[in-house]
């Protein structure tokens, strides 16, 4: 069966936040965000330098630009997390991720370097979110271009999707 781009850029479907979530829900999300850098290692070590080139769908990104897109995303949402506690409401910086993946450094740096830097991130991050009180939970950024606040428990679900959706995208194209 032949997948619509939409399947492929959408594998697990588009992110949806559901309000408010309990305990439960956040351990789940904050395990996805703890296992992905294992998770990608596992992936990525038995890629070969030619899947690693080749676009997880016609007109995506290559699996190597994918890998390095998360790190990149992620370096920057752990920053995001630390001004939603330290300040009130800032306003977060959007960037371009395409041109961000289209940098020389997403095309010549092993996705070792952004796995191991992943890894690290993850530590520093999880380490934050497990120590959250309710309240915290309930801190808000704002988000230019969703053009309202977004408070940290809606962030950690996306990014909790964002774990899984690019790990399913590598996934369907090996």
């Amino acid at each position: 069966m032949t997948k619509t781009l939409e399947e492929l850029k959408y594998p697990i479907g588009p992110f949806q936040y559901r309000g408010d979530y309990d305990e439960a829900t956040r351990a789940q999300y904050l395990e996805s965000i703890r296992s992905l850098p294992a998770r990608l290692k596992e992936l990525a070590q038995s890629l070969t330098e030619e899947q690693l080139n080749t676009p997880y769908r016609p007109g995506g990104w290559t699996i190597k630009q994918l890998i390095h897109h998360i790190a990149d995303s992620h370096v920057n949402s752990y920053i995001r997390f630390k001004l939603a506690l330290t300040e009130d409401n800032p306003a977060i910086k959007p960037y371009d991720q395409d041109g961000w993946a289209n940098l020389r450094d997403s095309a010549v740096t092993p996705v070792s370097v952004s796995i191991q830097l992943l890894d690290a991130i993850h530590t520093r991050w999880v380490n934050l979110l497990e120590g959250f009180s309710s309240e915290e939970w309930q801190r808000t950024a704002y988000h230019p271009e969703k053009q309202r606040p977004v408070s940290l428990n809606e962030f950690l679900a996306l990014y909790a999707w964002h774990c899984e959706h690019h790990l399913q995208q590598i996934k369907n194209a090996v």
